[in-house]
């Protein structure tokens, strides 16, 4: 009997790959995004996504404007790339429903904007990466992922941290690399609907995944004002000497900087804004981090993690 698995395998590119996997793994996203990330032009991404659509490797929609007109295609996964992303992680096969399960949720999800706005934020990170050779955007993942036991352990660590299952929710996780060195981070993105107080008790959560773990990356809030900024960094105060926290404002990526990768963030002990690129402050942060690391790993010794070198966990995701 024929694999349409197989068959469509000689077809694919490495790009149609990581494509594939980011729909899969992240739901939804535009064909704007999808050219800035991993296309040279917007033509050649078009011509690109027809072709996987014609293949029925994913599918599309395209929600109306209140004002009038409509929106860009919204691009999901369909049940055939559904297969071939699980055949290439050697997960187990989809449900046959998956794909008709995805579409109805991202169609009809009051939290659309959202996981867009989420995604617009890796998406640009890819893009930079893309235009500046030394930088990548290693590693991606969604937030269930984070939520998975064992996600941010390795195999030395001892039983009890490895069956740990974080209690934070962020909206994604990544890991920028600049020419050879590596920040983990955890984003927190904010719409602005939500009271500070909320957005101050998840670091609650991180807290205990660093002192678990031994190790702190940091905690990326991505907020959509600068005031909303200032009134958090007023509220985070007395938890930024403890916790790696940066903020940023995306209307400082719209006015200033081309991407989130930019000057765009304020850590505590800095007055300038340092960013995640070569150019810009990545050292400061990683001493920042490191000096976390420390203080939070003399804490954890219960978990026989006490004084391990600070490194990334060792995921299997795509990469750009």
């Amino acid at each position: 009997m024929d694999d349409p698995v197989l068959r469509v395998q000689s077809q694919l590119t490495a790009r149609d790959r990581i494509l594939l996997g980011w729909l899969y793994d992240h739901g939804v996203l535009t064909t704007p995004q999808l050219a800035n990330a991993l296309f040279p032009s917007l033509d050649f991404c078009q011509r690109r996504l027809r072709t996987l659509y014609r293949l029925r490797l994913i599918a599309r929609f395209r929600p109306q404007r209140a004002d009038g007109g409509s929106y860009p295609y919204h691009w999901v996964i369909d049940q055939l790339g559904a297969e071939v992303v699980a055949a290439a992680r050697d997960e187990r096969p989809p449900r046959r429903d998956h794909a008709r399960l995805e579409r109805r949720r991202w169609t009809s999800t009051r939290t659309l904007t959202h996981r867009l706005g989420v995604n617009q934020f890796f998406t640009d990170l890819a893009g930079h990466a893309r235009t500046h050779p030394g930088t990548q955007l290693r590693q991606w993942l969604p937030e269930a992922a984070c939520q998975r036991a064992g996600t941010f352990t390795h195999p030395d660590d001892p039983a009890l941290v490895r069956a740990y299952q974080p209690r934070v929710r962020p909206d994604g996780y990544g890991l920028w690399i600049d020419t050879g060195r590596k920040i983990p981070f955890f984003l927190e993105y904010d719409t602005g609907a939500e009271q500070l107080s909320i957005l101050a008790t998840k670091l609650t959560g991180y807290h205990d995944l660093f002192t678990t773990i031994g190790q702190a990356w940091p905690v990326l809030f991505w907020l959509h004002s600068a005031a909303r900024e200032r009134n958090l960094r007023t509220r985070l105060a007395d938890l930024t000497a403890t916790l790696p926290i940066a903020t940023g404002t995306r209307d400082r990526v719209t006015s200033r900087e081309s991407s989130p990768a930019g000057s765009v963030w304020a850590i505590d002990g800095c007055e300038e804004r340092v960013s995640l690129t070569r150019s810009g402050g990545l050292h400061r942060l990683t001493r920042y981090l490191s000096r976390v690391e420390y203080g939070l790993s003399r804490k954890s010794n219960t978990m026989g993690t006490a004084n391990r070198k600070p490194r990334p966990p060792q995921i299997e995701s795509s990469a750009v």
